[in-house]
């Protein structure tokens, strides 16, 4: 087009009268955007103005394009002219030059021309995804907060806002959110944990970015100690504590726990008190006009203290004297005083010549053997029993049943050899009344003494075979004599045989390949065990495991020299010693303590490379190194460096109590066709110590005669006593002296896992007896008695089969895989994906912990990479033997319970019977985490 007027455009002009001024544009052409392909509209005005035309990118745009509108000015009567456009994105698309897309507006009057701004017109867009998201965060409280956003690339350029929980966020002097489209929070607070979102927007849309959880969390602080308790004791050696608890601040949303000991303990020493006692009597007074004198004494030898006792007694003594004044008056009564005393003398000379006459006679009538074996056996008056009748008609009824049931408690010696002592000293009618031909004499308040000929002597001392061995295996001793039996220490043992060798027995060690998949070892019916967590072991790595108890005597070693420890579980060691795991393992030891807070302290013990071995923790105490779970039969261990372990435990006070196991075996005499020997065990109430008897009596062809029973034996010092009772007296007999024995205290507490043995050589006296029915006691002075019932054939045609007795038919060595867990692996990995993130409900591990009744020491979790994994490895080896997954769907659907109000009651009842125990579905577990999934996301 041409940029001229026409002839008649000027006459126009000049017609209309225009001022003689430029043009003056009233609106330049704004910067524009097209969205999507809406075409955008450009506009001019000015005044005075004969024409306006466009110009784009250096061209004029045609005249058909334009939209002119003209009208006057009222004011100035000055023609304005306005003139739009519209610029499409096809247009927009179109051009390729070195700028972007521009028009202005060029204005004509009679002066010449005016150009208006260039205008931009630019297509707008917002790409989808945010250049930089932001990124969650857990912080300390008072902490800064900084959460960095990039938003997507777009025209124009996006404006950002920052959401917490879905609100909008504004800037204040804590929060900016001005900074370079970053969010900054100077000093973090609780309230500002929340889940943030960056938007992102522009006039095309909006986008969000990933929504970032920011925690704040508080780490636990120690309170103050408690002051120091009483001591537990009234008198004596014993225990103080003090406590302080992780609350100042207690630990929140993940904080870390505090470290180190929550209870200390100290010894301490109560004054006891102090009974008084007289001091020396003064010298007698004067002799007193009444013919008295007198002569005192005080208690302070010493000073009755703290509560002691008063002496006991009087503190002035009197007494009559006949010296000085009083010499007149008592020539007379000293007379009389000397005639009765001659008189009393005679009478005393007489009675005993009478009575050792009666004694002696007696003793020539009936020939008995008296025989007094106090200083033989400590207090156990044992006795000689001798008939002369060698044969009776009279059996024990194969009918009579045995008391199963008896469990006394006494608090003095005493000591009943059998049956027929009882009857004889209560004088109760007895099965073998009346027997004429016996007598009986009493030579101490529990020794009875039975005499008859002088054959049934020669018959006892050349046939009876006394076995008494405290320790060890009871030894072949024939034609050792019977004076033998009568010399030697109590503790020691009552003959000095040459024990045969401990027959070999298999080593107690378990080996397996275990890979990624995890797995289980096991050594059988010993209480020990090893749980090889699954991802422990890296992939595409295999480790050949082990596990050995170890059999040696090496409690000397184990055991501080300077506290009173004692050992409680057998030494365990797992390896090999190179071994690389990610996470820890699960040793479940048995032990034998019976376990109480205050009378015990329960260490665990691990041996250096100098085979030396170190503390590595209390088991009350909190550690970061290890874990442990004492339960009343065993303790579970998480462990994370292989080497050689075991549980030590150091008594605080007498009511100390460790588990006896006490089993009686019997077998015939093979050197005398009619003997029949019974051995009765005192070993540590553990799987492992049981192996060792059974052992030993499986090689001898021992037989079990009753179900093992466990005695609770106090570390009172005082010793454990066996006895033999209700032994049919004419159909069996028993070598004198060896009916009560005896075990130091010193022995059964210190046995250290060993057996301890006491036995008993019997005889029949004929072939046709071939039942035998007594009892066993074994109690401890001052402490609990268990009764052990024989009742059994010692034919070998009429002995019944009777099974062997173990802790379990165990023969599984280790396991691999998804075959060693209860868990499957799913809910244990859903499980652990749901419980391992922090939210802001509180649904964490710490919650599975508490449901799950492992909520001690929870700071070792707190270290771990996955804290549930952990936890459900523990929990795996706690229920290694009932196999019973309820206790852990019970937890998971408890949590739901309180947590989810949609939870659904009915999903909760499927049943299923897995091994022979009725357990909730795997299912039902799925469903429970699921659902908590669901809701935690």
């Amino acid at each position: 087009m041409s940029c001229f007027l026409s002839p008649g455009s000027r006459s126009d002009a000049l017609q209309h009268g225009t001022s003689g001024t430029l043009p003056h544009f009233l609106q330049e052409p704004d910067d524009a955007y097209i969205v999507k392909s809406n075409p955008i509209k450009l506009k001019c005005r000015a005044r005075p103005a004969l024409q306006i035309f466009f110009k784009c990118n250096g061209e004029w745009v045609h005249q058909s394009q334009h939209q002119s509108q003209e009208h006057t000015d009222e004011g100035t009567g000055l023609k304005i002219r306005e003139v739009m456009i519209n610029v499409s994105r096809q247009q927009v698309e179109d051009f390729h030059g070195p700028e972007d897309y521009w028009c202005l507006c060029v204005a004509w009057s009679h002066l010449g021309t005016s150009k208006s701004r260039k205008a931009t017109v630019r297509i707008a867009y917002l790409r989808k995804n945010f250049e930089q998201d932001p990124q969650g965060r857990e912080v300390p409280i008072k902490g800064m907060i900084v959460l960095h956003c990039r938003p997507p690339e777009g025209v124009p350029v996006a404006e950002v806002e920052w959401l917490k929980n879905e609100e909008p966020m504004g800037s204040d002097g804590n929060i900016d959110t001005r900074a370079d489209h970053n969010l900054i929070i100077q000093e973090a607070r609780l309230s500002d944990s929340g889940n943030y979102t960056c938007l992102a927007s522009n006039i095309v849309a909006k986008r969000r970015s990933l929504t970032a959880t920011v925690v704040i969390f508080v780490n636990g602080g120690w309170s103050l100690w408690t002051d120091w308790s009483a001591c537990n004791v009234p008198c004596g050696r014993g225990v103080q504590k003090r406590s302080r608890t992780c609350t100042n601040p207690a630990p929140l949303n993940g904080g870390t726990f505090c470290e180190g000991m929550s209870v200390q303990k100290s010894t301490c020493n109560a004054l006891c008190p102090v009974d008084g006692g007289w001091a020396e009597w003064t010298e007698w007074t004067v002799c007193s006009g009444e013919c008295e004198r007198q002569r005192s004494r005080e208690c302070t030898a010493p000073e009755p203290k703290r509560g002691g006792r008063l002496c006991d007694g009087a503190a002035l003594g009197t007494d009559n004297c006949t010296g000085g004044l009083c010499t007149h008056s008592l020539e007379g009564s000293s007379d009389v005083a000397l005639y009765s005393g001659l008189a009393a003398g005679v009478v005393t000379v007489v009675v005993l010549i009478v009575a050792v006459t009666l004694y002696r006679r007696n003793q020539s009538e009936y020939g008995v053997d008296v025989i007094d074996s106090s200083a033989l056996t400590g207090g156990f008056q044992s006795f000689s029993f001798k008939t002369a009748r060698q044969g009776n008609p009279l059996l024990i009824s194969s009918s009579l049943q045995p008391d199963l049931t008896v469990s006394r408690t006494y608090t003095s010696p005493i000591c009943f050899q059998d049956s027929m002592d009882k009857e004889l000293i209560s004088q109760e009618p007895s099965l073998f009344d009346p027997l004429p031909d016996l007598k009986v004499k009493v030579h101490s308040s529990f020794m009875v003494s039975l005499g008859v000929s002088e054959r049934g002597a020669e018959y006892h001392a050349q046939k009876a075979h006394p076995q008494t061995f405290p320790r060890g295996l009871a030894p072949d001793y024939s034609g050792v004599r019977v004076e033998g039996t009568l010399r030697g220490r109590r503790e020691k043992n009552l003959l000095a045989p040459h024990a045969p060798s401990t027959p070999s027995r298999p080593p107690l060690r378990t080996a397996g390949v275990l890979g990624h998949a995890g797995g289980r070892l096991v050594v059988p019916n010993t209480g020990v065990s090893l749980l090889v967590p699954h991802g422990g072991i890296a992939e595409d790595t295999t480790w050949e495991m082990y596990m050995v108890i170890n059999q040696e005597d090496s409690s000397s070693s184990t055991l501080s020299e300077e506290s009173q420890e004692v050992l409680l579980s057998p030494e365990v060691t797992y390896g090999p010693p190179g071994l690389d795991l990610s996470c820890p393992v699960a040793m479940t030891i048995a032990h034998c303590a019976e376990v109480a807070t205050d009378n015990w302290n329960i260490r665990l013990k691990r041996q250096t490379q100098d085979n030396k071995w170190e503390e590595v923790m209390s088991v009350e105490e909190e550690s970061t190194s290890c874990y442990c779970l004492l339960e009343a039969q065993c303790c579970h261990l998480l462990l994370e460096s292989p080497g050689r372990y075991a549980l030590v435990g150091e008594p605080l006070s007498q009511e100390a109590v460790k588990r006896l196991r006490l089993a009686v075996f019997g077998s015939a005499d093979n050197t005398n066709p009619l003997g029949y020997s019974l051995r009765v065990y005192c070993v540590d109430n553990t799987p492992y110590a049981f192996q060792e008897v059974a052992s030993v009596e499986r090689v001898r062809g021992g037989r079990l005669l009753e179900e093992p029973k466990t005695l609770l034996f106090r570390g009172n010092s005082f010793s454990l006593q066996l006895s033999i009772q209700d032994i049919p007296q004419f159909l069996w007999s028993i070598k004198p002296f060896t009916t009560c024995q005896e075990f130091s205290f010193s022995q059964v507490w210190a046995s250290n896992q060993r057996p301890l043995q006491c036995a008993f050589s019997l005889e029949r006296y004929s072939p046709a007896s071939s039942q035998l029915s007594c009892k066993i006691s074994v109690r401890q002075v001052k402490g609990q008695e268990q009764i052990l019932q024989v009742y059994t054939s010692v034919v070998e045609s009429e002995k019944e089969v009777v099974p062997f007795f173990t802790q379990s038919n165990c023969t599984t060595t280790s396991l691999t895989g998804s075959r060693a867990f209860k868990i499957p692996l799913s809910i244990r990995q859903r499980i652990c994906a749901t419980f391992d993130t922090a939210n802001a409900k509180g649904k964490d591990w710490q919650l599975l912990a508490q449901k799950l009744h492992i909520d001690r020491n929870l700071c070792y979790f707190a270290r771990q990479e996955s804290p549930s994994a952990v936890i459900l490895s523990l929990w795996e080896a706690q229920h290694q033997d009932t196999g019973d997954l309820d206790s852990l769907a019970s937890a998971l659907e408890e949590i739901g319970k309180v947590h989810s109000s949609t939870h659904s009651t009915s999903s909760r009842t499927t049943t299923l019977a897995t091994t022979g125990t009725t357990t909730r579905t795997t299912a039902t577990l799925g469903r429970s985490t699921e659902e908590l999934d669901t809701e935690f996301t």
